[in-house]
């Protein structure tokens, strides 16, 4: 019996190490193939880009996966204890694998074979991080046995705090977020460190399985895998029973983080950012490499730019009369519906939708109906209301088949049915006033002069309405706004604003053809001073001055300030005819304020990579003595400016002066209502197509244009002064208010003398035309009076031509008026 047993047990430890051996060999095989676990050293995930207004506002953020890394340290032991009661509560003891946790599950899985109930897993955060970086999804033995092998060798390699935060970084929560800081915004718009027991709880049940536990189509289940981690988080000594039981009793209350633009009213800015981000360093860069960009966008001033803005194109388009409802939708049944369908202005959150339900000669009854939010679910509430005749008042003049029609009752305009615009009237109770988008639309931009900081940018009149980025993208004839570039060019060439020149007819001759310019007004005014042809904006004195110092030196000119990369060197580019955008004419302004250095617009101060290490800084200026290790009494640092200075300081300081007069005297006169020291021009194109204004103080400036995207006349009379100018005002006044009336610095050196307004020459004690004008040492007012351009009868005699490039300009409209 004795020897039986011993042959068993000789057979029995023979199979043994049979199979042991078989085992050994086969995880050798296994693990042959394993990935390389060392790669979790360098792992770098995609991380979200976020971009920053000059305050820190977030203004957007870009992501194919929403994930924030956060340091281990960084994580709350509340937040930890969650997932460790989630996932693995022996995670800081066992060497990988959960012995204890895996025997239980075998138990389980074998009572439950055959009864079709899901298997139940034992994988550990350590498992489990093997299998998301290294490893397929596969449901297989072999995959589990390699999530083994590796688990034990991440374990020998790693501390359990750098698995865990990789664990914590990597996991997926549903809703796009990836890692527990993109998940805490996503799901509650918070920081993790702001979250609560209840909160850290529900993000502890999302790993297991996201989908099953959404916030609003699973809410019930939500709640009780919720609470089961509460009640684990409690049996493992994380938080006491009272503080279990008040976390349980809680709401989900996830409030989901939308994505896209946070920024109100910076849409426009956001996307241009985006735009040069992509650029500079790739889509991959901007949606995986987690940058922290910071711009130039000053908040306040966004949004004073855009209600101007807004209020002036409005303004201008009610004028011309109403086009017609949005949509017309049936209001026989519950109007709500197709209602919810119709496509608004989201970037418009003043404006509503609503229908006609009823219309009559007193005004119209509507209905609205806004979408809302309750815990994350979309509830849709009906509201009615009623629009005035005297709040649709501007409709009573409605376009019909391209006609303006008179009508006499809003039941004229608009029927039951008819989806329209309307905006809430202040201090009333369901009245409202009807609103439509303006057909015409423009570019704005404010800048910082001396830095190119674009502290504003409104590209037109709703993003949601049209994503085409006016102040960047739309090339634009300046008309007079560019004027200033040529009288820059004079002054500096030997010119004097005192300078005479002949406002006359003039006639330009080329082969068979022949130019002849006017003045706005059809007028001339015979001779006047460089200062008074820019204060009336005069185009004959424009060309003769051009004419005489000629064109290619004012092509130069304007390439120095950066308003075009190339200028046929032809007169009627003197009058604006060239295209260029908003952003290029504010930059060349902004050279003029800043004493005529050159300035690099930017839309981004500085970028840091996902670790915080500077790669773009826009300032690039100089300072060696900034980072002294203390203080010996030596000298302040200066900051060393090296912008090249492509116009003379005197020079700017001449052509701020006289735009100056643009202003007390001149085309921009409204702009004067502001008792402010400012400097600025209007534009006018032919056939009023399109309306400039560009103006600055010392430390500030700000350029804008209107006119219809397929460019057609705004009307008889419109210009620059009388419809960009007030939208200007407008900024300035509110950018301003509150702040030092600050004069423009006089040069050292510059002469100031007292000349007659007329003849430019020096004045006579007690001259009723006298005007102090700033001449430049050397210079000064002429001896003898002596007119340029004044040779015989006004042909041209400087011997000016016309190219065909230069006659298209014309026939296509080119040259400013006023």
């Amino acid at each position: 019996m004795i020897r039986l047993i011993g042959y068993f047990f000789g057979i029995g430890t023979a199979l043994a190490l049979l199979v042991a051996a078989g085992v050994a060999i086969y995880i050798s095989h296994l693990s042959k193939d394993l990935p390389d676990y060392e790669v979790l050293a360098k792992y770098e995930p995609p991380v979200t880009t976020r971009i920053h207004a000059s305050d820190g506002a977030l203004m957007a953020e870009y992501a194919r996966e929403r994930r924030l890394y956060l340091p281990i340290q960084a994580v709350p032991d509340r937040v930890k204890a969650a997932f460790l009661s989630a996932e693995d509560k022996n995670f800081y003891n066992h060497p990988g694998i959960d012995m204890t946790g895996l025997g239980r599950a075998i138990m389980v899985n074998l009572q439950n074979f055959g009864s079709g109930k899901r298997q139940v897993g034992a994988s550990t955060i350590t498992q489990q991080v093997a299998k998301n970086f290294l490893l397929s999804s596969d449901q297989t033995y072999e995959r589990k046995i390699k999530e083994m092998i590796l688990a034990f060798r991440i374990e020998q390699a790693y501390s359990k705090d750098r698995i865990l935060e990789l664990y914590l970084n990597e996991i997926f929560f549903g809703l796009g977020a990836y890692g527990v800081a993109g998940a805490a915004l996503t799901y509650f718009d918070k920081a993790v460190n702001e979250l609560t027991v209840a909160e850290a709880a529900y993000l502890a049940a999302l790993p297991k399985g996201p989908s099953n536990y959404h916030p609003f189509k699973y809410a019930d289940r939500a709640i009780e895998r919720r609470n089961w981690v509460i009640d684990q988080m409690v049996g493992n000594g994380y938080v006491t029973p009272e503080e279990g039981a008040k976390a349980k009793a809680e709401p989900l209350g996830v409030k989901p983080r939308r994505s896209g633009t946070y920024l109100f009213a910076g849409e426009y800015f956001t996307e241009e950012v985006r735009r040069q981000i992509s650029a500079r360093y790739g889509e991959n860069a901007l949606y995986e490499g987690g940058l922290s960009v910071r711009t130039t966008l000053d908040p306040k001033m966004q949004l004073i730019a855009r209600k101007a803005m807004q209020n002036g194109l409005m303004k201008f388009d009610t004028l011309r009369g109403y086009r017609g409802p949005v949509k017309t939708i049936s209001v026989s049944g519950d109007w709500g519906v197709p209602l919810s369908e119709v496509k608004g202005l989201d970037d418009v959150p003043e404006w509503s939708l609503a229908v006609v339900l009823d219309s009559s000669e007193s005004g119209l009854s509507i209905g609205l109906r806004p979408t809302r939010q309750i815990s994350g679910e979309l509830v849709k509430d009906r509201i009615e209301g009623t629009v005035s005749r005297e709040d649709m008042s501007f409709a009573m003049r409605h376009v019909v088949d391209g006609k303006t029609v008179k009508a006499k009752s809003p039941a004229d305009v608009l029927k039951p049915g008819d989806v329209i615009f309307v905006q809430k009237k202040e201090s009333t109770d369901g009245a409202y006033i009807l609103r439509q988008a303006p057909e015409v639309e423009g570019g704005l931009i404010a800048m910082d002069p001396h830095t190119g900081r674009v502290l504003a940018m409104v590209g037109g009149f709703s993003y949601a309405q049209s994503e085409f980025n006016r102040a960047t993208q739309a090339m634009r004839q300046p008309g007079s706004s560019f004027k200033p570039i040529v009288y820059s060019a004079a002054l500096d060439n030997g010119y004097t604003p005192a300078s005479v020149i002949m406002d006359g007819p003039i006639t330009i001759k080329s082969g068979n053809t022949t130019w002849t310019p006017k003045n706005y007004d059809g007028r001339t005014a015979g001779p006047a001073t460089l200062r008074s042809g820019i204060e009336r904006s005069r185009n004959l004195m424009t060309v003769r001055l051009a004419n005489d110092m000629g064109m290619k030196l004012v092509a130069e000119y304007a390439e120095r300030f950066g308003v075009y990369d190339r200028l046929a060197p032809y007169l009627p580019m003197a009058l604006g005819s060239g295209e260029t955008t908003v952003m290029r004419m504010v930059s060349a302004y902004s050279i003029m304020a800043n004493g005529g250095k050159s300035i690099k617009p930017t839309l981004i101060d500085r970028i840091q990579d996902r670790y915080g290490k500077t790669v773009y800084r826009q300032d690039e200026r100089g300072c060696e003595n900034c980072n002294a290790a203390e203080w010996q009494n030596q000298p302040e640092p200066e900051l060393v400016d090296n912008a090249e200075q492509v116009l003379d300081p005197m020079t700017a300081y001449q052509i701020t002066s006289m735009m100056e007069g643009v202003v007390e005297r001149g085309t921009g006169a409204t702009v004067a209502e502001l008792g402010r020291h400012i400097a600025g021009k209007t534009g006018t194109t032919n056939d009023e197509k399109d309306t400039w204004f560009i103006g600055y103080t010392p430390n500030l400036v700000v350029g804008l244009y209107m006119g219809y995207d397929q460019p057609k006349g705004l009307g008889k009379g419109a210009t620059g002064g009388g419809l960009a100018a007030p939208i200007f005002k407008d900024v300035m006044r509110v950018a301003l208010d509150g702040t030092p009336n600050v004069d423009f610095k006089v040069p050292e050196g510059m002469k100031l003398i007292a000349i007659n307004r007329k003849t430019g020459m020096r004045a006579n004690p007690g001259d009723a035309g006298a005007f102090i004008e700033a001449f430049k040492p050397g210079t000064g007012p002429a001896d003898s009076y002596w007119v340029i351009g004044m040779d015989a009868d006004g042909s041209n005699a400087s011997g000016g031509s016309l190219s065909p490039q230069a006659n298209q300009a014309i026939q296509s409209g080119g040259g400013g008026l006023y």
